[in-house]
């Protein structure tokens, strides 16, 4: 095992989540192409229940050790960073904004998105010590689905809350938790 300073450690996660998000933001960059924006119908519930989908999806195959259908875990959290990015780009937009942004504009969007994301996870990264690193992609499916649940619970709430950081912050946590599970399944290079 390869022996990192602090800071050496911090910046082989910085180069690895950039890898994962270059990855994700091809697959974003061609959906668009293919479909134009169609995802900005979409309200912040709807993004939410699709997140969900998709991590109850991968638990189930964590769980049962088979699926049916070929459509790799990897792929799942792939489609997780892409929807929990979309979320946070959409509470951005106000009504006025139209539905249809160009290919330019949307990449644009989706890349101040990242930056604000990374920001977030380095300075988790710092206070937390690179923990994930020691997690089990299991336990990080399962507090994906637990931002899940809050976000569903501060949604039903008409927003109002006593003490959450809010959708914004945990949309933000499962971006990242997702790109430490691709990290840590060895993705890109290894797209199982």
């Amino acid at each position: 095992m390869k022996i990192y300073t602090i800071k050496a450690l911090f910046e082989h996660t910085v180069r690895e989540y950039r890898a994962v998000i270059a990855a994700c933001r091809e697959l974003f960059a061609n959906k668009i192409r293919d479909y134009g924006t169609s995802w900005r119908i979409l309200r912040l519930p709807s993004l939410t229940d699709q997140i969900y989908i998709k991590a109850k999806r991968i638990r189930s195959i964590q769980e049962k050790g088979i699926q049916k259908i070929n459509e790799s875990i990897s792929s799942e959290f792939v489609a997780i960073v892409n929807y929990g990015l979309i979320a946070l780009m959409q509470s951005c937009y106000d009504a006025n904004t139209t539905l249809d942004l160009s290919l330019e504009t949307a990449l644009a969007d989706y890349d101040r998105t990242v930056a604000e994301t990374l920001d977030l996870l380095m300075a988790k990264n710092h206070d937390y010590g690179e923990a994930w690193r020691e997690m089990r992609v299991s336990s990080i499916t399962d507090i994906i689905l637990m931002k899940l649940l809050r976000i569903k619970q501060i949604e039903d709430n008409q927003g109002k809350t006593l003490v959450s950081e809010g959708v914004e912050s945990n949309y933000r946590d499962i971006v990242n938790y997702s790109v430490y599970a691709l990290i840590l399944m060895g993705f890109p290079e290894n797209k199982s």
